[in-house]
């Protein structure tokens, strides 16, 4: 359904250093940037992420507002926190499965300096266990 999704930011540079992190292990890299924004998506696919530089923004963050990154492993789920938390997120649920969202739902959730609440999550197999 989606193309791709734009987010503004306050600061550039913060959050290139924190997205180049957290998806590195999800396989997601940068693609492009320029002196206002950055792309990201899969390496030779088109951009399905952007961040853009807009110092004006205010955010109003919601509780049930998030933009999620699949990942087929559930230790890049937990590679993917580890390297949120430390570039500045602020944890909204470490990694773990998450039963009321489905059978084998195994994800983690942090909120970005900017207030983002961004996810990785990965959907186990039927019946596997951790």
């Amino acid at each position: 359904m989606l193309d791709h999704v734009s987010i503004g930011v306050s600061d550039l540079a913060r959050s290139i250093a924190l997205y180049d992190a957290v998806f590195a292990p999800l396989g997601y890299v940068r693609l492009w940037s320029d002196r206002d924004a950055a792309g990201y998506g899969r390496p030779g696919c088109d951009d399905g992420f952007a961040i853009k530089h807009d110092s004006s923004r205010e955010v109003r963050s919601s509780y049930r507002s998030h933009v999620a990154f699949a990942t087929d492993d559930p230790l890049l789920v937990e590679r993917f926190y580890r390297a949120a938390i430390a570039h500045g997120c602020a944890d909204d649920g470490p990694p773990g499965l998450c039963p009321e969202y489905g059978a084998g739902y195994f994800a983690a959730f942090v909120r970005d300096p900017d207030g983002y609440r961004i996810e990785a999550v990965c959907h186990l197999p039927a019946g596997e266990s951790l």
